[in-house]
């Protein structure tokens, strides 16, 4: 109970809310959250832009419980994550999204793994991906696990599931925090702390459902994310983390994907990308 208690002050949740998300899922991610083994102390909200009616209405159901911060014109995740972050009054702070749902010992296994390891700045997991109904996974995004496979990892692929990350916010906020990018503002900033001498690691277990759907698929067969994650990798090469071979393997790669009719895309993802 005493070490519980000890970790239950260490960390916040930090979640961003747009005008397009679903109130029901919203309430199951807050639920989700406020259901942890060990409770946070502070789950910080922000409202990016104005809402719909139903959004708010399920953020005054929960306003006792939140820490709200409001951008009265909408920012971009990135950029909204970055103020959330600032109001965080904790050294650990647990990424969530508003859509998906966090598994109940999701984050006193991550709290575990920074008290055996204080020197990590980011812990991950792998994800289990759903459709629908949390019990309907079509999939699982596993993710590479010690510090050293996840700086190889991430010069070409995203090493972590940024909703399932937990990281250190004075180590984030020495990078800049997230840059004011469209898409990949979480692979921008994790291979920029990896490559200043970050340690990350990733549980070997899945510790959140991830909400997938149609429109993720649209979105990853988008020009603006294909350029996105090109023009990502790129900066990684120009700033000496990657090689011109990683970067030309993640432009062919992506282009390939955004040629691709979508069924083909998502075989590939399924089939290849995913377990």
């Amino acid at each position: 109970m005493e070490r519980k208690k000890k970790m239950e002050e260490r960390y916040s949740v930090l979640m961003s809310l747009y005008k397009k998300e679903k109130p029901e899922y919203l309430k199951i991610a807050l639920d989700s959250m406020l259901n942890q083994t060990i409770k946070p102390n502070e789950i910080v909200l922000v409202e990016d832009g104005e809402l719909t009616a139903e959004l708010y209405k399920v953020v005054d159901e929960y306003r006792g419980k939140l820490h709200i911060v409001v951008n009265e014109k909408n920012m971009g995740l990135g950029l909204a994550l970055n103020r959330g972050l600032k109001a965080c009054k904790n050294e650990l702070v647990a990424r969530m999204d508003t859509d998906d749902c966090s598994k109940p010992d999701r984050c006193e296994k991550q709290l575990k793994r920074f008290e055996e390891k204080p020197y990590l700045s980011i812990v991950g997991s792998h994800i289990d991906e759903f459709e629908g109904d949390i019990g309907n996974i079509i999939s699982q995004r596993k993710v590479p696990l010690t510090s050293e496979e996840i700086y190889e990892f991430a010069k070409r692929r995203s090493a972590f599931n940024h909703p399932a990350v937990m990281y250190r916010k004075s180590k984030v906020l020495e990078q800049g925090g997230y840059a004011d990018l469209k898409r990949n503002q979480d692979v921008d900033l994790f291979g920029r702390m990896l490559y200043a001498g970050n340690k990350a690691e990733n549980i070997d277990e899945s510790l959140l459902w991830f909400r997938s759907s149609t429109e993720l698929s649209k979105r990853r067969k988008s020009w603006q994310n294909t350029w996105s994650y090109i023009a990502t990798i790129k900066k990684f090469w120009k700033m000496g983390y990657a090689s011109v071979t990683d970067y030309l393997v993640v432009a062919i790669a992506q282009m390939g994907m955004y040629l691709m009719p979508v069924k083909v895309q998502n075989y590939i993802y399924k089939t290849f990308l995913r377990k």
